[in-house]
Protein backbone atom coordinates (compact mmCIF):
# COMPACT_ATOMS: atom_id res chain seq x y z
CA UNK A 1 0.00 0.00 0.00
CA UNK A 2 1.24 3.78 -0.99
CA UNK A 3 2.15 5.73 2.36
CA UNK A 4 1.48 9.17 0.02
CA UNK A 5 -1.64 11.12 0.81
CA UNK A 6 -4.37 11.28 -1.41
CA UNK A 7 -5.98 14.74 -1.97
CA UNK A 8 -9.83 15.84 -1.88
CA UNK A 9 -11.29 16.67 -4.74
CA UNK A 10 -13.74 19.37 -6.65
CA UNK A 11 -15.77 17.53 -9.39
CA UNK A 12 -15.60 19.64 -12.80
CA UNK A 13 -17.05 19.40 -16.19
CA UNK A 14 -14.41 18.32 -18.55
CA UNK A 15 -13.19 16.27 -21.46
CA UNK A 16 -11.58 13.36 -19.69
CA UNK A 17 -12.99 10.09 -18.97
CA UNK A 18 -13.64 10.35 -15.37
CA UNK A 19 -17.04 9.85 -13.25
CA UNK A 20 -17.17 9.60 -9.73
CA UNK A 21 -20.14 7.08 -8.37
CA UNK A 22 -22.58 9.18 -6.06
CA UNK A 23 -22.90 7.55 -3.20
CA UNK A 24 -26.34 7.29 -1.49
CA UNK A 25 -25.29 8.90 1.23
CA UNK A 26 -25.79 12.28 -0.75
CA UNK A 27 -29.28 11.53 -1.56
CA UNK A 28 -29.80 12.20 2.21
CA UNK A 29 -27.74 15.60 2.02
CA UNK A 30 -25.16 16.70 -0.33
CA UNK A 31 -22.43 17.39 2.17
CA UNK A 32 -22.37 13.80 3.60
CA UNK A 33 -20.19 13.00 -0.49
CA UNK A 34 -18.31 16.11 -0.42
CA UNK A 35 -14.38 16.09 0.65
CA UNK A 36 -13.82 17.29 3.79
CA UNK A 37 -12.56 20.59 3.45
CA UNK A 38 -15.39 21.02 1.51
CA UNK A 39 -17.84 19.54 4.23
CA UNK A 40 -16.11 21.78 7.16
CA UNK A 41 -16.64 25.00 4.56
CA UNK A 42 -20.09 24.13 3.67
CA UNK A 43 -20.89 23.42 7.13
CA UNK A 44 -19.58 27.30 8.80
CA UNK A 45 -21.71 28.74 5.53
CA UNK A 46 -24.84 26.95 6.40
CA UNK A 47 -24.25 27.65 10.02
CA UNK A 48 -24.19 31.43 9.21
CA UNK A 49 -26.06 31.94 6.02
CA UNK A 50 -28.72 29.47 5.89
CA UNK A 51 -29.65 29.63 9.79
CA UNK A 52 -29.49 33.53 9.49
CA UNK A 53 -31.64 33.73 5.82
CA UNK A 54 -34.17 31.23 7.34
CA UNK A 55 -34.16 33.09 11.05
CA UNK A 56 -34.54 36.65 8.60
CA UNK A 57 -37.36 35.06 6.69
CA UNK A 58 -39.56 33.88 9.55
CA UNK A 59 -39.37 36.98 10.77
CA UNK A 60 -40.40 38.81 7.35
CA UNK A 61 -43.25 36.16 7.15
CA UNK A 62 -45.04 36.79 10.82
CA UNK A 63 -44.76 40.04 10.79
CA UNK A 64 -45.98 40.23 7.12
CA UNK A 65 -48.93 37.68 7.83
CA UNK A 66 -49.59 39.03 11.29
CA UNK A 67 -52.26 41.71 9.64
CA UNK A 68 -54.06 39.09 8.20
CA UNK A 69 -54.06 36.71 11.64
CA UNK A 70 -55.10 39.51 13.61
CA UNK A 71 -57.70 40.88 11.24
CA UNK A 72 -59.46 37.76 12.29
CA UNK A 73 -58.49 37.82 15.96
CA UNK A 74 -59.99 41.23 17.17
CA UNK A 75 -59.08 43.62 14.60
CA UNK A 76 -61.79 43.80 12.25
CA UNK A 77 -64.32 44.63 15.05
CA UNK A 78 -62.02 46.52 17.05
CA UNK A 79 -61.14 49.09 14.28
CA UNK A 80 -64.69 48.71 13.05
CA UNK A 81 -63.03 47.01 9.20
CA UNK A 82 -66.02 45.66 7.75
CA UNK A 83 -65.42 47.21 4.26
CA UNK A 84 -62.58 46.02 1.89
CA UNK A 85 -59.57 47.25 4.47
CA UNK A 86 -57.86 44.18 4.66
CA UNK A 87 -57.37 44.35 0.77
CA UNK A 88 -56.32 47.76 1.29
CA UNK A 89 -53.50 46.79 4.02
CA UNK A 90 -52.26 43.60 2.15
CA UNK A 91 -52.23 46.38 -1.25
CA UNK A 92 -50.36 49.08 0.72
CA UNK A 93 -47.95 46.30 1.92
CA UNK A 94 -47.53 44.42 -1.97
CA UNK A 95 -47.18 48.09 -3.10
CA UNK A 96 -43.99 48.75 -1.18
CA UNK A 97 -42.36 45.84 -2.31
CA UNK A 98 -42.90 45.96 -5.23
CA UNK A 99 -40.96 49.61 -4.98
CA UNK A 100 -37.78 47.99 -3.40
CA UNK A 101 -37.08 44.72 -4.88
CA UNK A 102 -34.89 45.54 -8.16
CA UNK A 103 -33.52 48.12 -6.83
CA UNK A 104 -32.36 46.73 -3.83
CA UNK A 105 -30.82 44.04 -5.68
CA UNK A 106 -29.02 46.72 -7.50
CA UNK A 107 -27.61 48.41 -4.39
CA UNK A 108 -26.70 44.60 -2.75
CA UNK A 109 -24.20 44.27 -5.39
CA UNK A 110 -22.26 47.24 -4.53
CA UNK A 111 -23.34 47.47 -0.62
CA UNK A 112 -22.50 44.85 1.67
CA UNK A 113 -25.32 42.54 2.36
CA UNK A 114 -24.13 42.13 5.82
CA UNK A 115 -25.02 46.30 6.37
CA UNK A 116 -28.16 46.40 4.17
CA UNK A 117 -30.14 43.38 4.48
CA UNK A 118 -30.18 43.40 8.70
CA UNK A 119 -30.47 47.32 8.56
CA UNK A 120 -33.93 46.90 6.80
CA UNK A 121 -34.64 44.40 8.87
CA UNK A 122 -34.28 46.27 12.16
CA UNK A 123 -36.46 48.91 10.64
CA UNK A 124 -39.29 46.87 9.75
CA UNK A 125 -38.97 44.96 13.34
CA UNK A 126 -39.51 48.64 14.76
CA UNK A 127 -42.54 49.31 12.27
CA UNK A 128 -44.03 45.84 13.72
CA UNK A 129 -44.42 47.21 17.15
CA UNK A 130 -46.18 50.84 15.53
CA UNK A 131 -48.97 48.46 13.94
CA UNK A 132 -50.01 48.24 17.84
CA UNK A 133 -50.93 51.41 18.15
CA UNK A 134 -52.25 52.34 14.72
CA UNK A 135 -56.46 53.24 15.44
CA UNK A 136 -57.27 54.02 11.97
CA UNK A 137 -57.15 52.44 8.55
CA UNK A 138 -54.82 55.25 6.89
CA UNK A 139 -52.63 54.56 10.13
CA UNK A 140 -52.48 50.93 9.21
CA UNK A 141 -52.17 51.30 5.45
CA UNK A 142 -48.98 53.83 5.70
CA UNK A 143 -47.55 51.28 8.06
CA UNK A 144 -47.49 48.46 5.87
CA UNK A 145 -46.42 50.59 2.86
CA UNK A 146 -43.29 51.02 4.77
CA UNK A 147 -42.90 47.47 6.36
CA UNK A 148 -43.35 46.31 2.77
CA UNK A 149 -40.86 48.71 1.45
CA UNK A 150 -38.05 47.49 3.84
CA UNK A 151 -39.20 43.75 3.47
CA UNK A 152 -39.15 44.17 -0.08
CA UNK A 153 -35.70 44.03 -0.22
CA UNK A 154 -35.13 41.04 2.47
CA UNK A 155 -36.01 37.92 -0.24
CA UNK A 156 -34.92 38.88 -3.61
CA UNK A 157 -31.85 39.99 -1.74
CA UNK A 158 -30.96 36.53 0.11
CA UNK A 159 -31.79 34.06 -2.63
CA UNK A 160 -29.23 36.66 -4.87
CA UNK A 161 -26.45 35.83 -1.81
CA UNK A 162 -27.63 32.31 -1.78
CA UNK A 163 -27.14 31.49 -5.92
CA UNK A 164 -23.66 32.91 -4.77
CA UNK A 165 -22.35 30.34 -2.89
CA UNK A 166 -24.14 26.97 -3.50
CA UNK A 167 -23.85 24.64 -6.38
CA UNK A 168 -26.01 23.45 -8.49
CA UNK A 169 -26.75 20.02 -6.27
CA UNK A 170 -26.77 22.13 -3.34
CA UNK A 171 -28.79 25.03 -4.18
CA UNK A 172 -32.90 23.70 -3.91
CA UNK A 173 -32.07 22.49 -1.23
CA UNK A 174 -30.89 25.69 0.76
CA UNK A 175 -33.90 27.53 -1.79
CA UNK A 176 -36.50 25.51 -0.29
CA UNK A 177 -35.13 25.32 3.39
CA UNK A 178 -34.88 28.93 3.69
CA UNK A 179 -38.27 29.49 1.52
CA UNK A 180 -40.24 26.95 4.19
CA UNK A 181 -38.82 29.33 7.21
CA UNK A 182 -41.71 31.72 5.59
CA UNK A 183 -44.10 29.10 5.71
CA UNK A 184 -43.21 28.00 9.44
CA UNK A 185 -43.51 32.06 9.96
CA UNK A 186 -46.85 32.61 9.13
CA UNK A 187 -47.72 29.10 10.59
CA UNK A 188 -45.78 30.37 14.11
CA UNK A 189 -47.97 33.51 13.81
CA UNK A 190 -51.49 31.76 14.01
CA UNK A 191 -49.85 29.59 16.62
CA UNK A 192 -48.81 32.86 18.64
CA UNK A 193 -52.09 34.77 17.98
CA UNK A 194 -54.42 31.58 19.72
CA UNK A 195 -51.51 31.88 22.51
CA UNK A 196 -51.63 35.65 22.87
CA UNK A 197 -55.43 36.37 22.55
CA UNK A 198 -56.68 36.11 25.84
CA UNK A 199 -53.73 38.59 26.89
CA UNK A 200 -56.37 41.41 26.07
CA UNK A 201 -58.32 40.04 28.58
CA UNK A 202 -56.29 41.12 31.59
CA UNK A 203 -54.10 44.34 29.84
CA UNK A 204 -54.49 47.91 28.21
CA UNK A 205 -53.89 45.80 24.88
CA UNK A 206 -56.05 43.98 22.67
CA UNK A 207 -55.10 40.13 21.92
CA UNK A 208 -54.50 41.79 18.35
CA UNK A 209 -52.18 44.67 19.90
CA UNK A 210 -50.24 41.90 21.55
CA UNK A 211 -49.42 39.82 18.63
CA UNK A 212 -47.84 43.22 17.09
CA UNK A 213 -45.87 43.77 20.24
CA UNK A 214 -44.48 40.03 21.07
CA UNK A 215 -43.54 40.18 17.07
CA UNK A 216 -41.42 42.71 16.99
CA UNK A 217 -39.77 41.33 20.66
CA UNK A 218 -38.70 38.71 18.39
CA UNK A 219 -37.65 40.41 15.49
CA UNK A 220 -35.51 42.78 16.41
CA UNK A 221 -33.08 40.80 18.21
CA UNK A 222 -32.67 38.34 15.04
CA UNK A 223 -32.13 41.82 12.81
CA UNK A 224 -28.99 42.80 14.87
CA UNK A 225 -27.57 39.61 14.26
CA UNK A 226 -27.68 39.56 11.12
CA UNK A 227 -24.97 42.27 11.05
CA UNK A 228 -22.16 39.51 12.33
CA UNK A 229 -23.48 36.52 10.39
CA UNK A 230 -24.57 37.59 6.70
CA UNK A 231 -21.86 37.07 4.31
CA UNK A 232 -21.45 39.28 0.98
CA UNK A 233 -20.02 37.50 -1.99
CA UNK A 234 -17.44 35.49 -2.35
CA UNK A 235 -14.91 37.89 -4.03
CA UNK A 236 -15.93 40.73 -1.53
CA UNK A 237 -15.29 41.23 1.84
CA UNK A 238 -14.30 37.87 3.77
CA UNK A 239 -16.90 37.23 6.81
CA UNK A 240 -15.23 36.41 10.19
CA UNK A 241 -16.17 32.89 10.20
CA UNK A 242 -14.53 31.71 6.81
CA UNK A 243 -10.93 31.83 6.20
CA UNK A 244 -8.92 32.60 3.06
CA UNK A 245 -8.37 29.25 2.49
CA UNK A 246 -12.60 28.76 2.44
CA UNK A 247 -12.69 31.98 0.46
CA UNK A 248 -10.64 30.73 -2.12
CA UNK A 249 -12.62 27.43 -1.77
CA UNK A 250 -15.81 29.02 -2.45
CA UNK A 251 -14.71 31.05 -5.77
CA UNK A 252 -13.31 28.10 -7.11
CA UNK A 253 -17.00 26.81 -6.57
CA UNK A 254 -18.22 29.21 -8.33
CA UNK A 255 -16.04 28.92 -11.21
CA UNK A 256 -16.97 25.36 -11.31
CA UNK A 257 -20.59 26.34 -11.64
CA UNK A 258 -20.05 29.25 -14.65
CA UNK A 259 -21.62 31.46 -12.09
CA UNK A 260 -19.18 34.56 -12.58
CA UNK A 261 -18.34 37.35 -10.08
CA UNK A 262 -19.29 40.93 -9.98
CA UNK A 263 -18.79 43.22 -12.91
CA UNK A 264 -19.24 46.87 -14.21
CA UNK A 265 -22.72 47.78 -15.30
CA UNK A 266 -22.08 48.98 -18.99
CA UNK A 267 -24.57 49.80 -21.78
CA UNK A 268 -23.40 47.11 -23.34
CA UNK A 269 -24.38 44.74 -20.00
CA UNK A 270 -27.74 46.80 -19.55
CA UNK A 271 -28.68 46.12 -23.10
CA UNK A 272 -27.67 42.93 -23.26
CA UNK A 273 -29.78 41.75 -19.98
CA UNK A 274 -32.95 44.02 -22.07
CA UNK A 275 -32.25 41.31 -24.59
CA UNK A 276 -32.27 38.05 -23.04
CA UNK A 277 -35.13 35.90 -22.73
CA UNK A 278 -33.63 35.23 -19.65
CA UNK A 279 -35.57 38.41 -17.95
CA UNK A 280 -38.84 37.63 -19.77
CA UNK A 281 -39.17 34.43 -18.79
CA UNK A 282 -38.24 34.01 -15.44
CA UNK A 283 -40.39 36.80 -14.58
CA UNK A 284 -43.48 35.85 -16.41
CA UNK A 285 -43.09 31.98 -15.20
CA UNK A 286 -42.86 33.35 -11.44
CA UNK A 287 -45.60 36.26 -11.77
CA UNK A 288 -47.86 33.42 -12.78
CA UNK A 289 -46.60 31.19 -9.73
CA UNK A 290 -47.29 34.12 -7.48
CA UNK A 291 -50.54 34.69 -8.03
CA UNK A 292 -51.81 31.12 -8.67
CA UNK A 293 -51.04 29.61 -5.53
CA UNK A 294 -54.33 28.86 -3.46
CA UNK A 295 -52.83 30.32 -0.31
CA UNK A 296 -52.32 33.45 -1.92
CA UNK A 297 -55.96 34.18 -1.43
CA UNK A 298 -55.65 33.93 2.36
CA UNK A 299 -56.95 34.79 4.33
CA UNK A 300 -59.38 32.48 2.26
CA UNK A 301 -59.23 29.77 4.25
CA UNK A 302 -59.23 32.16 7.82
CA UNK A 303 -62.28 33.94 6.62
CA UNK A 304 -63.85 30.48 5.62
CA UNK A 305 -63.40 28.90 9.01
CA UNK A 306 -64.58 32.63 10.54
CA UNK A 307 -67.84 32.37 8.30
CA UNK A 308 -68.18 28.39 9.46
CA UNK A 309 -68.73 29.77 13.16
CA UNK A 310 -65.01 28.73 14.59
CA UNK A 311 -63.51 29.93 17.43
CA UNK A 312 -60.25 32.17 17.61
CA UNK A 313 -57.93 29.79 18.76
CA UNK A 314 -59.56 27.16 16.45
CA UNK A 315 -59.26 29.70 13.21
CA UNK A 316 -55.84 30.35 13.93
CA UNK A 317 -54.64 26.39 14.46
CA UNK A 318 -56.82 25.48 11.65
CA UNK A 319 -55.26 28.16 9.41
CA UNK A 320 -51.83 26.94 9.56
CA UNK A 321 -52.58 23.67 8.00
CA UNK A 322 -51.70 24.41 4.33
CA UNK A 323 -48.89 26.21 5.53
CA UNK A 324 -47.77 22.45 7.43
CA UNK A 325 -48.64 21.05 3.63
CA UNK A 326 -46.51 23.35 2.21
CA UNK A 327 -43.59 22.64 4.04
CA UNK A 328 -43.65 18.98 3.68
CA UNK A 329 -44.23 18.93 -0.10
CA UNK A 330 -41.33 21.72 -0.66
CA UNK A 331 -39.25 19.37 1.25
CA UNK A 332 -39.73 16.85 -1.08
CA UNK A 333 -39.67 18.87 -4.26
CA UNK A 334 -36.37 20.40 -2.95
CA UNK A 335 -34.58 16.76 -2.24
CA UNK A 336 -36.18 15.35 -5.48
CA UNK A 337 -34.91 18.36 -7.40
CA UNK A 338 -31.19 18.15 -6.32
CA UNK A 339 -31.24 14.28 -6.81
CA UNK A 340 -33.42 11.96 -8.74
CA UNK A 341 -34.50 14.37 -11.16
CA UNK A 342 -30.89 15.62 -11.43
CA UNK A 343 -31.13 18.92 -10.86
CA UNK A 344 -34.59 19.85 -13.14
CA UNK A 345 -36.91 22.47 -11.51
CA UNK A 346 -39.15 22.43 -13.68
CA UNK A 347 -41.23 18.65 -13.03
CA UNK A 348 -42.58 19.61 -9.96
CA UNK A 349 -43.90 23.06 -10.81
CA UNK A 350 -45.52 21.50 -13.16
CA UNK A 351 -46.97 18.86 -10.38
CA UNK A 352 -47.86 21.58 -7.74
CA UNK A 353 -49.95 23.66 -10.78
CA UNK A 354 -52.28 20.50 -11.67
CA UNK A 355 -53.20 19.78 -7.98
CA UNK A 356 -53.68 23.18 -7.46
CA UNK A 357 -56.04 23.32 -10.58
CA UNK A 358 -57.89 20.46 -9.35
CA UNK A 359 -58.45 22.34 -6.24
CA UNK A 360 -59.16 25.98 -7.26
CA UNK A 361 -61.13 24.41 -9.77
CA UNK A 362 -63.38 22.69 -7.09
CA UNK A 363 -63.26 25.15 -4.62
CA UNK A 364 -65.16 27.53 -8.07
CA UNK A 365 -67.94 24.94 -7.74
CA UNK A 366 -68.43 25.12 -3.83
CA UNK A 367 -70.83 22.89 -3.86
CA UNK A 368 -69.09 19.93 -2.54
CA UNK A 369 -68.48 18.01 0.23
CA UNK A 370 -67.24 19.82 3.53
CA UNK A 371 -63.94 17.13 3.62
CA UNK A 372 -63.28 17.58 0.06
CA UNK A 373 -63.68 21.13 0.65
CA UNK A 374 -60.93 21.37 3.16
CA UNK A 375 -58.94 19.06 1.39
CA UNK A 376 -58.74 21.80 -1.49
CA UNK A 377 -57.82 24.36 0.73
CA UNK A 378 -54.76 22.15 2.08
CA UNK A 379 -54.08 20.77 -1.37
CA UNK A 380 -52.91 24.45 -2.02
CA UNK A 381 -49.97 23.83 0.08
CA UNK A 382 -49.05 21.24 -2.67
CA UNK A 383 -48.53 24.54 -5.89
CA UNK A 384 -46.99 27.00 -2.88
CA UNK A 385 -43.94 24.55 -2.29
CA UNK A 386 -42.63 24.83 -5.44
CA UNK A 387 -41.59 29.16 -4.68
CA UNK A 388 -37.66 28.02 -3.76
CA UNK A 389 -37.51 25.57 -6.65
CA UNK A 390 -38.27 28.99 -9.10
CA UNK A 391 -35.09 30.75 -7.60
CA UNK A 392 -32.58 28.06 -8.28
CA UNK A 393 -33.82 28.03 -11.75
CA UNK A 394 -33.36 31.24 -12.52
CA UNK A 395 -29.48 31.48 -10.47
CA UNK A 396 -28.38 28.86 -12.61
CA UNK A 397 -29.72 29.88 -15.98
CA UNK A 398 -28.46 33.72 -15.06
CA UNK A 399 -25.31 32.33 -13.63
CA UNK A 400 -22.95 33.59 -16.42
CA UNK A 401 -23.58 37.24 -15.22
CA UNK A 402 -23.39 38.27 -11.88
CA UNK A 403 -25.46 41.66 -12.23
CA UNK A 404 -27.89 39.85 -14.59
CA UNK A 405 -28.92 37.43 -11.79
CA UNK A 406 -29.38 39.88 -9.18
CA UNK A 407 -31.88 42.06 -11.58
CA UNK A 408 -33.80 39.02 -12.64
CA UNK A 409 -34.10 38.07 -9.33
CA UNK A 410 -34.89 41.39 -7.72
CA UNK A 411 -37.19 41.80 -11.06
CA UNK A 412 -38.99 38.12 -10.95
CA UNK A 413 -40.29 39.31 -7.47
CA UNK A 414 -40.99 43.16 -8.23
CA UNK A 415 -43.19 42.08 -11.07
CA UNK A 416 -44.63 38.82 -9.50
CA UNK A 417 -45.86 41.35 -6.66
CA UNK A 418 -46.86 43.97 -8.91
CA UNK A 419 -49.87 42.02 -10.32
CA UNK A 420 -50.66 40.52 -6.65
CA UNK A 421 -51.19 44.47 -5.44
CA UNK A 422 -54.26 44.65 -7.64
CA UNK A 423 -55.66 41.33 -8.79
CA UNK A 424 -56.69 40.54 -5.53
CA UNK A 425 -58.79 43.31 -5.12
CA UNK A 426 -61.06 42.20 -8.36
CA UNK A 427 -61.04 38.48 -7.58
CA UNK A 428 -60.75 38.67 -3.80
CA UNK A 429 -62.63 41.21 -2.67
CA UNK A 430 -63.46 40.48 1.26
CA UNK A 431 -66.82 41.19 0.75
CA UNK A 432 -67.26 38.26 -1.48
CA UNK A 433 -65.59 35.90 1.39
CA UNK A 434 -65.88 32.89 1.85
CA UNK A 435 -67.55 32.08 -1.65
CA UNK A 436 -64.65 33.78 -4.18
CA UNK A 437 -66.11 32.24 -7.31
CA UNK A 438 -63.64 34.95 -9.62
CA UNK A 439 -61.11 34.47 -7.60
CA UNK A 440 -61.36 30.56 -7.69
CA UNK A 441 -62.09 30.31 -11.57
CA UNK A 442 -58.63 32.74 -11.97
CA UNK A 443 -56.80 31.07 -10.07
CA UNK A 444 -57.55 27.95 -12.39
CA UNK A 445 -56.59 29.62 -15.33
CA UNK A 446 -53.24 31.47 -13.92
CA UNK A 447 -52.29 27.78 -13.33
CA UNK A 448 -53.15 26.85 -16.58
CA UNK A 449 -50.72 29.26 -18.05
CA UNK A 450 -48.53 28.93 -15.17
CA UNK A 451 -47.62 25.21 -16.86
CA UNK A 452 -47.59 26.67 -20.73
CA UNK A 453 -45.16 29.14 -19.15
CA UNK A 454 -42.92 26.32 -17.54
CA UNK A 455 -42.38 24.70 -20.71
CA UNK A 456 -41.37 27.14 -22.41
CA UNK A 457 -38.96 28.40 -20.24
CA UNK A 458 -37.43 24.82 -20.06
CA UNK A 459 -37.27 24.58 -23.97
CA UNK A 460 -35.11 27.37 -23.98
CA UNK A 461 -33.08 27.00 -21.38
CA UNK A 462 -32.50 23.25 -23.48
CA UNK A 463 -31.64 25.39 -26.54
CA UNK A 464 -29.34 27.77 -24.89
CA UNK A 465 -27.54 24.75 -22.92
CA UNK A 466 -27.00 22.73 -26.21
CA UNK A 467 -25.31 26.25 -27.99
CA UNK A 468 -23.23 26.42 -25.41
CA UNK A 469 -22.29 22.98 -25.47
CA UNK A 470 -21.60 23.21 -29.18
CA UNK A 471 -19.45 26.57 -28.18
CA UNK A 472 -17.49 24.56 -25.36
CA UNK A 473 -17.20 21.30 -27.51
CA UNK A 474 -15.28 23.81 -30.32
CA UNK A 475 -13.31 25.51 -28.23
CA UNK A 476 -11.82 22.46 -26.47
CA UNK A 477 -11.71 20.31 -29.93
CA UNK A 478 -13.51 17.23 -27.70
CA UNK A 479 -16.40 16.25 -26.52
CA UNK A 480 -17.69 17.11 -23.14
CA UNK A 481 -19.54 14.57 -22.07
CA UNK A 482 -18.05 13.12 -18.61
CA UNK A 483 -15.84 14.57 -15.23
CA UNK A 484 -12.95 15.53 -13.79
CA UNK A 485 -11.52 16.09 -10.91
CA UNK A 486 -9.80 19.29 -9.22
CA UNK A 487 -7.54 18.94 -5.92
CA UNK A 488 -7.73 21.01 -3.77
CA UNK A 489 -5.66 21.68 -0.37
CA UNK A 490 -5.77 18.86 2.32
CA UNK A 491 -3.77 15.96 3.04
CA UNK A 492 -6.57 13.60 4.22
CA UNK A 493 -7.84 11.44 2.25
CA UNK A 494 -12.34 11.05 1.87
Amino acid sequence: MSDTKETDVIHEPTTQVLHPKRRRVSYLWDTLDKPKEERRFLFKLDAALLTFSCLGFFIKYMDQINVNVAFVSGMKEDLNLYGNQLNYFQTAFTVGNILSQVPSNIILTRVPAHIWIPANEVIWSILTFCLSQAKTTTQIIVIRFFVGLVEGTFYPGLQYIIGSWYRKDELAKRTCIFHISSVLGAMFSGYLMAGVYHLGDRSKYAGWQWLFIIDGVISLPIALGGFFFYPDVPEARKPWYLSESDIQLAQKRMELEGRKPRAKYTVAKVKKILTSWHIYALTLTYTFWVNSVVGAAAPAFTLFLKASGYSVGLINAYGTLPFAVQAGVEVIYAWSSDTILKGRRWPPIIFGSVVTIIAAGSLAVWDISSGWKWACFLFGGVGGATGGLFFAWANEITSADNEERAIVIGAMNQFGNTVSAWLPLIVFQQVDSPRYYKGWVTLTAINSALIISTLVTWQLQKREDKKRAVVEDSNDGTENTSVDVIPITTGEKF
